[in-house]
């Protein structure tokens, strides 16, 4: 008579699955680098578009609904599992590539983006979740980076090769067949050969003190977004963190065709962003495992500063090459370690609902991100929209230098220790 193998958390003993969801949310990725450089410009070249918020709201329909996909992909992971939700975002990401390349008004676009953003949140927060359930509370920053770096060294590859081919051919069709392939990909992948994770978020609870009474989601949602400083720091951290990221979306392409640079420099820029943001996690995620996160989050925010003041003072191509670098690497110290600290500091048993809250606000920062910067623009110029979203990501590094504590486990007894009272406001120990 067969039996079960027990389950062993770590990532030696999981690298086959690992492996398979990093090439998943490789996928994911592929899908937005489409996007980044060649539909700013479809706005303004084929539908004649001149407002800048005009132009970002594909970015702010995205941002709002993959923020809500990853509320509702936290909580539903820990309800019904990781995998349905992970087939569901795949099923749903399907039409984008084809709406977008037969759009015949803006504001299919809108809707393609929309359907986008259902797609992201659903399949990116489970590739999360699946990799944090199968590695366990040792590792997380290499898993999250690893992770962040599959899905955007992909996005960074599709950003320049999307903008090469549409600069040999067309804004559309062209670069969207890939969109095809990538969705079809990513679908069959998930359907025959990804397993279902959340019995190894079971079996890490079991591990961990039982719960004194049932946790309701409205109570993570509120300790996660503004009781509890460590999840308020983290949270308005990665809610920054993706709101200067429209700097590169959406406010680079208009920026670039104002100074002259063609469709495939302006897509070599954005991808340089990608590509350090990308490669960086390889080290900086597990770098934070052994010197901490709150270094790496408060230092990455400030770097990041830094490298969006530079879009805005710097002129010339070669000028430009220097900021999307200093950008991509502050990016790449916040971006995993944000994820590793949440993870850190929520229990096994509701780890998913608080990464889909924090997911949330996160991926909100697209929506606000193109709402300031739109607004700014249009009113005064790009330049100064830059300026000011460059002024806002250093007031983020100064509050997780003020209200941050240390959340890595092995550094945490040491360290100032979370909010007073959240172990017996949650009922739950945080580890």
């Amino acid at each position: 008579m067969s039996t079960t193998p027990p389950l062993r958390l770590g990532l030696a003993a999981n690298w086959q699955q690992f492996g398979l969801l990093m090439l998943v949310n490789a996928f994911v990725g592929a899908m937005v680098g489409l996007e980044r450089t060649v539909v700013p410009l479809i706005a303004s070249d084929e539908f004649g578009l001149t407002s800048v918020s005009v132009t970002l709201s594909f970015i702010i329909s995205f941002g709002f609904v993959k923020a809500l996909a990853n509320l509702f992909a936290g909580r539903n992971s820990d309800r019904f599992g990781r995998k349905p939700l992970l087939v569901a975002g795949w099923l749903i990401g399907l039409p984008v590539p084809i709406i977008v390349m037969l759009a015949p008004a803006w504001e299919w676009i809108v809707f393609a983006n929309i359907l986008l953003g259902v797609n992201q949140g659903l399949c990116w927060s489970t590739a999360v979740i699946m990799k944090v359930d199968l590695v366990g509370p040792v590792g997380r920053g290499r898993a999250t980076g690893l992770n962040e770096f599959a899905g955007y060294a992909a996005m960074a590859l599709t950003t320049v090769g999307s903008g090469w081919i549409a600069a040999h051919t067309a804004l559309r069709p062209d670069p969207f067949y890939l969109g095809v392939v990538f969705a079809l990909c990513g679908l069959l992948l998930s359907i025959v050969f990804v397993r279902e994770t959340r019995p190894y978020a079971h079996h890490e609870a079991s591990q961990h003190a039982k719960p004194h009474e049932s946790i309701s989601f409205w109570t993570i949602f509120r300790q996660v977004s503004w009781q509890d400083n460590a999840f308020f720091s983290l949270s308005q951290g990665g809610l920054v963190n993706n709101l200067n990221d429209v700097v590169i979306w959406g406010l680079l392409p208009l920026l670039a065709v104002n100074e002259n640079v063609s469709v495939g420099q302006a897509a070599a820029l954005g991808g340089t962003y990608l590509a350090v943001w990308g490669i960086s996690q390889l080290v900086t995620g597990p770098l934070s495992d052994r010197i901490g996160r709150k270094p790496l989050i408060t230092g990455g925010l400030l770097v990041q500063a830094l490298g969006i003041a530079l879009f805005a003072l710097l002129a010339g191509e070669a000028a430009w090459m220097i900021a999307p670098i200093v950008m991509g690497l502050g990016t790449g110290m916040v971006y995993p370690t944000l994820l590793a600290a949440i993870s850190d500091l929520a229990h096994p048993a509701w780890r998913a609902s608080a990464l889909g809250v924090y997911r949330l606000w996160r991926d909100s920062g697209y929506a606000w991100g193109a709402l300031i910067g739109g607004v700014l623009a249009d009113l005064f110029t790009i330049q100064v929209a830059v300026l000011a979203i460059a002024a806002l990501t250093a007031i983020s590094g100064g509050i997780t230098y003020r209200r941050l504590p240390e959340t890595a486990p092995h550094r945490r007894a040491t360290s100032t220790p979370s909010a007073p009272g959240l172990d017996s406001i949650l009922k739950l120990p945080l580890m």
